[in-house]
Order: C-alpha cells, then sequence, then structure tokens
C-alpha cells in the first residue's frame, strides 16, 4: 500500500497497485483499467453502427487483431529506445505489469492493422479510421489512471497547485502528475472529436483533427516527464508530437482554404 498526496487540493489517498489476487495471480489496477476504457469504446462504437457505412461487427472483428498487434508495437516502440537496459535482461521484453507500453507505437501497430484489414475486406480506409477514431482518447484518458496506480509517468518537482506527492527510491517528492493533465486534456479531445464526428466534411478530418490536437497536447506535457524516451538529448515523444500536430495542423488549414 502507497500513500499519494495532492497537498495542494487537500487529498491523501491510500493506493496498491494490485487490486486483487486469484489463484495466487496478481491482477493489477493497471490491466483492469486498460480493459475497462477498450470496453467502454467498444459500447460508444457499437452505438455508431453504420455510420460512413462501417458496420460495427467489421470494427469488432478489427479490434480482435487490433488490439493485440497496438500492445506488441508499443511494447516494441518502448523496447526501441531503452534497448541497452533491455539487451541486459531481455525477460524484462515480456513484463508489461509494470507498463512500459508507448502510445505512438500502439498507433503504428493500429494503423498498419487497419491498412490490412480494410485492403482485405475491401473497405475504405480513411472511413474506418474516422469511425474508430474519436474514442481512442477516450481510452488513452481512462488507460492514464494506470499509471497513477503505478506511480509512472509523472513530471518534474514542483511547488504548484496539483502538486502529487509520492515516494521514490525512498525520498518524498512532489511531482506534477502528467498522467492527469494527459487524462485531462485527452478526454477534452474525445468530447471534441465526438460532438463533431456528424459534422465531417471529408474522409479524414475526425483522424486529422485528433492529430493534430493530440500532437499538441503531448508535446507541452511531454516537456514536464522525466520517464521520456531519449535519443541524444532530444524527447521521441515531443519531437514526433511537434511534427505531428505541425503535418495536420497544415492539412486542415489546407482543407478549409480548398473548399
Amino acid at each position: 500500500m502507497d500513500r499519494i498526496n495532492f497537498e495542494g487540493l487537500g487529498i491523501s489517498l491510500d493506493i496498491n497497485r494490485v487490486a486483487f489476487e486469484f489463484e495466487g495471480i496478481k491482477i493489477y489496477w493497471y490491466a483492469i483499467i486498460i480493459v475497462s476504457g477498450i470496453i467502454l469504446s467498444l459500447f460508444l462504437c457499437h452505438k455508431d453502427n453504420g455510420k460512413y457505412n462501417i458496420k460495427f461487427e467489421d470494427v469488432l472483428e478489427l479490434a480482435l487483431f487490433i488490439f493485440p498487434v497496438s500492445i506488441i508495437f508499443a511494447r516494441l516502440y518502448f523496447v526501441l529506445f531503452k534497448l541497452d537496459y533491455y539487451l541486459q535482461n531481455p525477460m524484462e521484453i515480456f513484463n508489461i505489469r509494470n507498463g512500459g507500453l508507448a502510445i505512438y507505437g500502439g498507433i503504428i501497430g493500429a494503423i498498419v492493422t487497419i491498412l490490412v484489414y480494410c485492403k482485405i475486406k475491401k473497405i475504405k480506409f480513411w472511413d474506418m479510421v474516422d469511425y474508430i477514431v474519436p474514442y481512442l482518447p477516450l481510452g488513452q484518458s481512462i488507460g492514464r489512471w494506470g499509471n497513477f496506480f503505478n506511480q509512472e509517468a509523472h513530471g518534474t518537482e514542483t511547488d504548484s497547485l496539483f502538486r502529487m506527492g509520492i515516494v521514490e527510491n525512498g525520498n518524498y517528492i512532489q511531482v506534477h502528475p502528467t498522467f492527469l493533465y494527459e487524462s485531462i486534456c485527452t478526454f477534452i479531445i474525445f468530447l471534441i472529436l465526438y460532438f463533431n464526428r456528424n459534422k465531417r466534411k471529408y474522409p479524414g478530418e475526425i483522424t486529422y483533427t485528433y492529430l493534430f490536437l493530440y500532437g499538441i497536447a503531448r508535446s507541452i506535457i511531454e516537456g514536464f516527464r522525466t520517464d521520456s524516451l531519449m535519443l541524444g538529448e532530444f524527447r521521441i515523444s515531443q519531437i514526433l508530437s511537434i511534427i505531428l500536430s505541425i503535418i495536420f495542423g497544415s492539412i486542415i488549414i489546407y482543407k478549409k482554404v480548398r473548399k
């Protein structure tokens, strides 16, 4: 049991990474929260059955492939940028109970899976992606609370109102709760996409908007984090987020001007 304090808000919580044990197997909150996000997203997807001429049964079938592939890609992406450690500890590659899933790796895996599936099923790629993508930030928003229970994905030390007090390496520190920042931002993005999904003016618009908005949010939040995947002195996710926001922001502007 660990104690987490939000002193600025007058909140103190005792948390345990393990939700319960079943026949000696520990079930972690991280896994429960991720699965909950997936289930809720699929439920909302079902309510959109027929939108953009996409059938929910195709989405459900796609999900059977997309989730395992995305998890594998998310893990490989994370491992790739911490390769020195995992070459020395190869069995740790398979230990995802402590986190270590990179969202951009998951997105790459999802895109590859959707491309292959749409090619086989003769479904328009942008229609399928636009159908699914509003619920991606919802899943992200929920999933970030798994980081809270793992006490990971936090930021640098701060004395801000929202500071989070944790014990790390035997020392009590107060840090930016970057998991919370991203959870709030992605939920706002979900609301924007959800309430605009019926106003799509061209295929890909919903997806472009997601990548633009998430790119902006992540590029800012990543600057606070202490566990960023690095390439030399550069934060990989921050650089990628900036590139995505520029590219897809430009596409959105070009489409509007053209119309």
